[in-house]
């Protein structure tokens, strides 16, 4: 296709590339034949892994620093032609516990990095990872990108302040942006040391040990997933597509309840057991309902939707870490990254 062909020997960088979607992005791209620089800082109890670059760290530059950092950004952005901006904390729990922390993650780091952008390398074309979070408790579904932005809690806070700065920098500064609200991604490299950046990683933990998997209420709680192939089909798609400038597009599935997940997880497993309990206080508070997202703007813009069915989706991420657990469940050690 030619949106996939666009990427041969085209400079790229992926902020937060030692993350979650950003190191499969990474595979993704230097299977394409792009030139890649990763730039991660290594936030404790965030989705990096030196495991996750640990068969590509040959074939990528890699510069450990922050992009809240000017220097760090300069050197990061010069000489890109593409910038996947996928950098920043997703811990709704955690942003409520340390909401300072997730002010520089989620948006002074990106006023930085879009102002090295601006003075250094002003062709480059930026690419933010937004989040259906921004939106709060939806008023209708599914939510779509007309829906008001009232987030729940301060990770959505600072994250509609990240995508805003992107939307600015454009309209200002002429840069090419784009903002992709992503809504659950799942997949292989997704963090199950802990709970608190999304359900899915944790349930699928749960279901590999053997764990009893516990669903809050009544478990009738809607959500829509999207495998990681899809998510960094989506990026790939914008990053290239000149119509992508300036918008924001809503990614989003087939919605399905929390307690269907959480058995087909035991189901795929063959292992523990599903539990309704009762709503903890604090994720009471910042729980936004039914949601789920429409995915008609970017289908209609760029021809994405979701491709990957949520069973075999989760089949695959379930292989992935039956081969791969021992490495994932304890904590990275930043002097295990290669080369380091």
């Amino acid at each position: 296709m030619d949106y996939l062909s666009s990427y041969r020997n085209r400079p790229v960088l992926i902020t937060g590339g030692l993350g979650f979607i950003g190191s499969n992005l990474a595979h993704r791209l230097l299977a394409l034949g792009a030139r890649v620089t990763l730039v991660d800082n290594l936030l404790p109890d965030t989705g990096w892994h030196p495991a996750n670059i640990q068969d590509i760290r040959a074939q990528v530059r890699l510069i450990l620093g922050d992009i809240g950092d000017a220097s760090v950004a300069e050197d990061a952005v010069r000489g890109q032609d593409i910038i996947f901006n996928l950098a920043g904390s997703i811990s709704h729990i955690d942003s409520m516990r340390q909401p300072l922390m997730d002010l520089d993650a989620n948006a002074r780091a990106h006023l930085v990095l879009l102002e090295a952008v601006r003075r250094i390398n002003p062709a480059a074309r930026v690419l933010y990872a937004g989040t259906r979070q921004q939106y709060g408790s939806p008023q209708y579904l599914p939510v779509d990108e007309n829906h008001r932005n009232l987030p729940n809690d301060i990770n959505g806070i600072n994250k509609l302040a990240g995508e805003w700065y992107h939307r600015i920098y454009q309209r200002a500064h002429g840069l090419a942006t784009c903002s992709l609200r992503l809504t659950n991604t799942y997949g292989p490299r997704q963090l199950i040391r802990h709970p608190r950046q999304g359900f899915i990683g944790w349930f699928v933990r749960q279901a590999l040990l053997g764990e009893r998997i516990t669903v809050f209420g009544d478990g009738r709680q809607l959500r829509d997933l999207v495998e990681i192939t899809d998510v960094v089909d989506a990026f790939l798609r914008a990053g290239v597509s000149e119509s992508a400038w300036g918008q924001v597009f809503n990614l989003g599935g087939k919605p399905v309840s929390l307690l269907d997940i959480a058995r087909l997880c035991v189901e795929i497993s063959g292992r523990g057991r599903v539990e309704l309990v009762p709503w903890p206080e604090d994720r009471a508070k910042i729980d936004i309902g039914n949601v789920y997202c429409s995915y008609q703007k970017i289908h209609s813009s760029l021809g994405w939707r979701p491709r990957t069915p949520l069973r075999a989706g989760l089949q695959r991420m379930f292989d992935f870490y039956r081969r791969e657990a021992a490495r994932y469940l304890e904590p990275p050690d930043p002097q295990s990254l290669p080369g380091r």
